[in-house]
């Protein structure tokens, strides 16, 4: 009879205990994440107590949980953050490049990343890459892409500027198109110093990084009073960028603060803020700036090519879709690249080692932009005509697609994005 009893009050603790453990789970933990992700990054913009109400929503609750969870897939590039920590920290690889130069306004600094070939005495002036790294506006650090960079030097055969800016709340995106401003400026004038072609510049960056190239060159190319730069000079940095390359990037503003919406993230998110409000999306959007432009401004416009991460839901696709349309639409050289099966963080991370999964891929793409694909030549600037491709992610990774492309097969298709629409075309081996 005892065991009798005891064994009752086991299964009477599990049924009553059972219930409580599923609540917490799924209500009690979702909540306790949701509401300190909130306090840490930001309440609802409501007045009052309808921020709290706003902010205990289920819908936002769990969306959020879902959107913070999701971060914890960065624990993967661990390694990769060890690596630049102790390449960036070490004194040997001062030889490969300048670290901490004061440029600008602000007294920003940025590193300069040797070209492969700048060690020789006879070589012509290298080309440069000013790469404008991400980070939802409001977070980053020029060190974390050393090893980016540092890559993007060899296999561009480019020198590589990667500048810090005025990120949230430091400045407002107003602020930070002036720093990139200011470090094309920097290459201007001190170029001959570092045997760089001032004439030949490509703007490289990379989601909010994407956004600020596009949107700082549509700024020169509008001579901007708010740049606080002379005319003759605005219009001769504007000659000298020979290309813009937006990797997952924001281009739409007000869209990525639907899809913003859709994820729940759109208070805790530093787009807004950094933006100054709502009322600003618009003239802080390369799409209604070029929408704005006259004839003569569009033909100044250089060159733009896009690549894209199916698999992003960070940064959906259908921003760069979007915009090449957009360019397309307006005469705008272009080239847009859709990567299948590779996500928003991929798209910078596997630039950063040889052995990440779409390094060649992504590096391909961008050497599909050269002029030709001599290594000789290659770097002498930026020749993009209108066209979609889109890669398989399983390619060898031994080789650049670029390389391994058939130029008399393509099998065409369309892919369907929403209401979007892209002609993909495959350049593969059989």
């Amino acid at each position: 009879m005892g065991h009798w009893y005891v064994i009752c009050r086991i299964a009477l603790k599990c049924y009553f205990s059972l219930p409580l453990v599923a609540g917490a789970l799924l209500v009690g933990l979702p909540y306790s994440i949701s509401l300190v992700a909130q306090w840490l990054y930001g309440w609802p913009n409501k007045p009052g107590y309808q921020k709290y109400i706003e902010a205990l929503k289920p819908r936002r609750i769990y969306c959020l949980t879902r959107a913070v969870l999701e971060m914890l897939k960065y624990l993967q590039y661990g390694k990769l953050y060890f690596q630049w920590k102790l390449w960036y920290s070490n004194d040997k690889n001062n030889k490969h490049y300048v670290k901490g130069i004061t440029f600008g306004r602000q007294g920003n600094k940025l590193d300069l990343y040797y070209s492969p070939s700048m060690g020789h005495s006879d070589a012509a002036p290298v080309p440069v890459v000013v790469f404008v790294y991400g980070g939802a506006w409001g977070s980053g650090d020029r060190s974390i892409y050393c090893l980016l960079a540092i890559q993007m030097a060899k296999e561009l055969n480019v020198s590589v500027i990667c500048p810090d800016y005025s990120i949230y709340p430091k400045g407002n995106a107003l602020n930070m198109v002036q720093d990139i401003s200011d470090s094309l400026l920097w290459v201007r004038e001190n170029g001959q110093t570092f045997n760089l072609d001032q004439d030949n510049i490509i703007l490289i960056g990379h989601s909010a990084g994407a956004h600020l190239c596009a949107l700082t060159t549509l700024f020169l190319v509008n001579n901007a009073d708010e740049l606080f730069i002379e005319t003759n000079k605005q219009k001769d940095l504007v000659s000298s960028i020979k290309g813009i390359i937006g990797l997952s990037g924001v281009y739409s503003i007000m869209d990525h603060y639907n899809h913003e919406k859709m994820r729940a993230v759109e208070y805790v998110s530093t787009m807004h803020k950094a933006m100054d409000g709502v009322k600003n999306f618009d003239y802080y959007s390369p799409t209604s700036l070029l929408k704005k432009l006259n004839e003569d401004q569009l033909k100044r416009v250089p060159p733009v090519a896009l690549l894209h991460g199916t698999n992003d839901i960070i940064v959906p696709v259908e921003s760069s879709v979007k915009f090449s349309e957009l360019l397309t639409a307006l005469s705008i050289r272009m080239s847009l690249y859709l990567i299948p099966k590779m996500n928003h963080t991929e798209m910078v991370t596997d630039l950063m080692a040889p052995d990440r999964h779409f390094y060649h891929t992504v590096y391909g793409c961008i050497k599909q932009e050269g002029k030709n694909d001599s290594p000789n030549e290659r770097g002498n600037g930026l020749v993009m005509t209108s066209r979609c491709r889109c890669f398989p992610c399983n390619q060898s990774t031994t080789s650049s697609p670029v390389r391994q492309r058939l130029p008399h097969r393509r099998d065409e298709v369309e892919l369907e994005l929403g209401r979007a629409r892209a002609c993909v075309v495959w350049d593969v081996e059989d």
